[in-house]
């Protein structure tokens, strides 16, 4: 699969195309119902052949079916899928994160949408961290992966690094704003002879929003730069209305109003025993065992 990659390192422009419809076709059958394992083993048929997809694919079904995980199947296509890419479906199958496959996918749709029309780095970094950020993935490992990308040069490999080195004790706006021709500017109308500075990563329109959001919160920065310089949007995962969950709440609010009315026919009665009612307490529990 080698030979796919172009001198940025970076798959063709159709690879991606074709990743975005996988990853759509994935998350809404899987919203139907149907068995993951079931549709690995069918969509590849519809993934253009020109493309490695199709193994890619049908590798990841045989990985399904033996571990019941996909991570591990993208993580030994590392030289198809990226580093952030294994990241974020390995994330989607932890326990304890709540972050789900359907979001995942819809993550890896909408990234692999941008690289499919002349993606930037900046847009790129930009959009990975705002997943990192909005979904709690953790920066460690998750900027790690975004270095890995084949994407990014040494030059943008050793400012990630930076970051993930100082994200929590610098703002995430200033660290934008210290790599952006604005900065420079900045820096040289108070100082002239100032030459020693390291090579611009974002422009003066993204160092001058940067600027502007020192102190704020990094979703709002996330916001201005999709609004004023279309950065690519990240996908926002919509709170669920799960029926069981609004039936569970009501069954205990009867449970607590029942109780009360207890309480209230008790008072009325003049034989209230709370004890009865609500249980004894423990420290009574305990004497009642002695």
């Amino acid at each position: 699969m080698n030979g796919m990659r172009n001198k940025l390192g970076v798959l063709d422009r159709e690879e991606y195309i074709e990743q975005a419809y996988f990853f759509h076709c994935f998350r809404e059958r899987l919203k139907a119902n149907q068995a993951a394992q079931e549709i690995l083993e069918r969509i590849h048929e519809e993934i253009l052949t020109t493309t490695r997809l199709p193994l890619a694919i049908q590798y990841l079904a045989t990985e399904l079916k033996h571990s019941g995980l996909l991570g591990p199947g993208f993580a030994r296509l590392a030289h198809y899928f990226t580093p952030f890419q294994t990241f974020i479906i390995t994330c989607a199958e932890k326990e304890g994160l709540r972050f789900s496959l359907d979001t995942a996918l819809e993550v890896l749709e909408a990234e692999a949408r941008y690289r499919s029309d002349n993606p930037t780095r900046p847009g790129l970094f930009i959009f990975e961290f705002e997943v990192l950020s909005r979904n709690k993935l953790g920066f460690d490992e998750g900027l790690t992966s975004i270095s890995d990308d084949p994407f990014f040069d040494d030059e943008w490999r050793a400012y990630i690094e930076t970051i993930r080195r100082n994200i929590g004790e610098v703002e995430f706006a200033d660290l934008v704003y210290v790599r952006s021709e604005l900065y420079i500017k900045d820096q040289l109308r108070a100082n002239p002879n100032e030459t020693d500075f390291p090579p611009p990563l974002f422009g003066e329109k993204e160092g001058k929003i940067a600027k502007a959001s020192h102190g704020r919160d990094p979703l709002f920065l996330f916001s201005a730069l999709q609004r004023q310089l279309g950065y690519p949007t990240v996908p926002r995962p919509v709170a669920r209305d799960d029926p069981m969950v609004r039936l569970n709440a009501l069954q205990a609010k009867l449970r607590e109003l029942e109780q009360r009315i207890k309480l209230i026919e008790g008072e009325l009665r003049g034989q209230t025993q709370i004890t009865q009612l609500l249980g004894k307490p423990d420290l009574f529990k305990e004497d009642d065992e002695n």
